[in-house]
């Protein structure tokens, strides 16, 4: 009988010794994703704040673009590129492309048509708009086709 105890309190010992460096392993883990999310959080909002360009800036490239006829829409100044954010959201041959930041690569073909868009908003998607994250962009696409 003695030999169940000693055997019964090392599986104790063995168990609660688990429990224990679980635990702890899991608040350490769980305090660093805590700090990696407000970290993202944080380069988000300053993306967001970069994105906005003045009215003059998009009315000169919506001129250069009507000018130039059918190029590559998503051709644009590698130096915007950079202040804007990761994504690039436009419309090509009435769909909708999602270009990553260096705009030669389609991450994207959403083969959603414009014209199921208002109007205010096809005019934005024709000189395109920036999102610092894929998610802001499903967002923004699902806002207008649900």
């Amino acid at each position: 009988m003695k030999k169940y105890h000693i055997c019964f309190l090392l599986l104790l010992g063995t168990v609660s010794l688990c429990l224990a460096s679980g635990f702890f392993f899991l608040q350490a883990r769980s305090e660093k994703l805590q700090a990696q999310t407000e970290e993202i959080q944080e380069n988000e909002e300053t993306m967001q704040e970069t994105e906005t360009t003045p009215p003059e800036e998009h009315m000169a490239e919506s001129t250069a673009k009507e000018d130039d006829g059918p190029i590559h829409q998503a051709a644009v100044a590698q130096d915007q590129v950079r202040a804007k954010g990761n994504f690039f959201l436009v419309s090509e041959d009435g769909f909708l492309l999602v270009f990553g930041r260096d705009t030669s690569e389609i991450c994207l073909y959403t083969h959603i048509p414009i014209s199921d868009l208002p109007e205010s908003e096809r005019a934005r998607l024709r000189q395109g708009i920036w999102f610092p994250t894929m998610e802001e962009i499903y967002s923004y696409l699902e806002s207008f086709t649900s």
